[in-house]
């Protein structure tokens, strides 16, 4: 790990991708979103261009129409207000 600024913490990333906590720790379980360990106290952080690729990616493949939202899954910039 060489520049720390490089990376977010789990809350940022969570707020930016529009879920909680729980679910990145959940994906960093599964593999879908690795985290990194901070080298000093082991609490997971994210690359923040991990997560903008995410965010892009997600951007890129909107939900079918009339599909539910399933849990775990990112909310819109618009259902967060």
């Amino acid at each position: 790990m060489r520049n720390l600024r490089d990376f977010i913490t789990i809350r940022q990333a969570a707020d930016m991708i529009g879920v909680s906590p729980a679910t990145l720790r959940n994906w960093d379980r599964s593999g879908k979103l690795k985290a990194t360990r901070h080298p000093i106290n082991r609490y997971r952080l994210y690359r923040r261009r991990n997560v903008q690729a995410l965010l892009a990616a997600l951007a890129d493949h909107p939900p079918a129409k009339g599909a539910s939202k399933a849990k775990g899954q990112p909310r819109a910039a618009k259902d967060r207000q």
